[in-house]
């Protein structure tokens, strides 16, 4: 058999040539839509490599981004590492003390932004010694005015000194291509280095039937950000297939969201709950016949886990099957997705969202087991729950800067920190984090299971469910909640709601009501600052500490 390096180019050139039609359409603003194509992708990443190797640009060299989902942000993807060199994504919604921490030690040498970010690249500027050059992502025309201690240069002025008959240098497989950094939840964000290979390979489990089934007649609508675990690899499984993108960019709004299913025919879209709560607040004010003609058949939700009723709206509403999917930065993401088996096709539509609410089976490629507090690997459908450990090609070894093989165990298992069990079937269903998970008495309550019945009461639009001290049983739980906006709703009818739903036992001692709830610059709660700020909490059922 012939021996063919796997390389991203490959993905892009492969687009351009049996898709070159196939629409890429960019919403780089609320006034401005670039329609382009996977061909007119090609060429102008074909420049901008080019360009960027007229200025000096070397191997391996770590070139940021901090642009929302847009077409240069894709020609960015492929141009970048296509040249060889590391395409850093970095997540903007950080604080500014974070992100100059992540570009400090990725060592990033251009950094290139939109221009909704152009004041925080002027206030970070002076603290990055070790950028090059400034590139900001739109029309010469709409260059800003900044004042920055090295060249800022302009995006389509960098491509018109490029060779649109660049040819892509031959690179081993093995070959750095990516770079993506944790949402640094606990200590500092910690960077995940992937190579073309485990791109590649990652791409195709994107595309198998039994993963996200993603192919050549889907228009897809890219909810999740391209600075969020590389879009969950959806833009190189795109080109791999041919299928057609639709670039939200800024505004995930529910209306926009909306607005782009129905005018591009969106077939797939995929997204963190957050963005489907605002997006179903915005459909159910529709009236029923405004919804019709969506074309959207699938959608995959990730980052954290889907609540029930996110399932059943999209069922119920919209006729579209959600494809929970379990992973995180070091995964790549994708390492458990939750599509049916035969046995599941004459379900009842309820005991099929039971299904559904599980975070999915494990893919060809990825290997997960649930290990007990003795290191005791439990076998499918054993009782209990344990720590979630995975390996595979697109797993990572060590985190970027450390020595290879340290992020593992003498197995080579890499630790999730998730506290999961699995089913006979192999379904995977975390539980809860092993920093947030409630013990109380000696028993473990699921946080998560606690939130997603929650937000099945229609007038809650939001709740996170954390551990507060208790003298007696160590942990009880605390479910705070944001209710919908105009409606109404007590504790007593909320719990009242729950307590046939759940255990006796897990049921929350206390309700409190807020108007927001704290999130990480993924999407994700940020249950630190909760624990934080409800640290001097008395629970009602506390006697010891009334």
């Amino acid at each position: 058999m012939q021996s063919r390096s796997l390389q991203i180019s490959s993905l892009l050139e492969h687009a351009a040539l049996h898709h070159p039609s196939v629409e890429i359409v960019s919403h780089v603003n609320a006034q401005t839509c670039v329609r382009s194509t996977w061909q007119d992708v090609a060429r102008r990443a074909r420049r901008l490599a080019s360009g960027l190797q007229a200025r000096g640009l070397e191997p391996g060299t770590r070139v940021a981004t901090l642009a929302w989902n847009t077409h240069r942000h894709l020609e960015l993807y492929f141009g970048v590492s296509g040249a060889g060199s590391i395409l850093h994504t970095v997540n903007p919604r950080l604080f500014p003390d974070q992100i100059r921490y992540i570009l400090t030690h990725a060592g990033d040498e251009y950094l290139f932004f939109d221009l909704a970010f152009a004041d925080l690249v002027a206030e970070l500027a002076p603290s990055l010694p070790h950028v090059k050059a400034f590139v900001a992502l739109c029309a010469p025309q709409d260059m800003p005015v900044l004042s920055l201690p090295r060249p800022l240069l302009n995006y389509e002025e960098l491509l018109a000194l490029g060779d649109e008959d660049y040819a892509w240098p031959a690179l081993p497989e093995d070959t750095a291509s990516s770079l993506c950094y944790t949402s640094g939840t606990t200590g500092n964000p910690k960077g995940v280095l992937y190579s073309h290979r485990s791109t590649v390979l990652h791409s195709w489990t994107a595309c198998a039937t039994d993963g996200l089934g993603l192919g050549a007649r889907d228009s897809v609508l890219l909810a999740v950000p391209m600075f969020h675990v590389n879009a969950w690899g959806v833009p190189y499984a795109a080109a791999m297939c041919g299928a057609k993108l639709v670039l939200p960019g800024p505004d995930l709004s529910g209306e926009r969201l909306f607005a782009h299913m129905k005018d591009e025919g969106c077939t797939l879209s995929l997204g963190v709950p957050t963005v489907w709560l605002g997006f179903f607040q915005y459909l159910e004010s529709l009236p029923e016949a405004a919804r019709a003609g969506l074309r959207l058949n699938r959608v995959v939700i990730g980052g954290s886990a889907a609540p029930r009723a996110i399932i059943e709206k999209f069922e119920r509403l919209l006729g579209a099957y959600v494809i929970q999917a379990w992973g995180m930065t070091e995964t790549s993401p994708l390492a458990t997705i939750g599509n049916l088996l035969p046995a599941h096709e004459t379900l009842a539509l309820a005991q099929r969202f039971d299904v559904q609410a599980r975070q999915g089976r494990a893919i060809f490629g990825v290997e997960v087991a649930v290990f007990d507090e003795d290191g005791r690997r439990l076998k499918s459908g054993e009782p209990g729950s344990g720590e979630l450990k995975v390996r595979g090609p697109w797993v990572v070894s060590a985190y970027y800067g450390n020595e290879p093989g340290s992020a593992l165990d003498a197995q080579g298992w890499f630790s999730t920190g998730d506290v999961a069990r699995i089913d006979t079937e192999g379904y995977v269903q975390i539980t809860d984090r092993s920093k947030d998970v409630i013990k109380s008495g000696g028993e473990w309550i699921s946080s998560i299971d606690l939130e997603n019945l929650a937000v099945g009461h229609p007038a809650v639009k939001e709740a996170a469910v954390i551990g507060v001290r208790h003298e007696k049983w160590q942990e009880r739980p605390l479910l705070i909640v944001v209710p919908k906006d105009g409606a109404t709703i007590t504790a007593q009818e909320l719990l009242a709601y729950m307590k046939d739903r759940v255990a006796r036992w897990w049921m929350p001692d206390d309700v409190v009501f807020v108007d927001a709830l704290p999130h990480t610059a993924t999407g994700k709660l940020l249950k630190t600052r909760l624990r934080e700020q409800f640290a001097d909490h008395r629970l009602p059922t506390d006697a010891l500490q009334a």
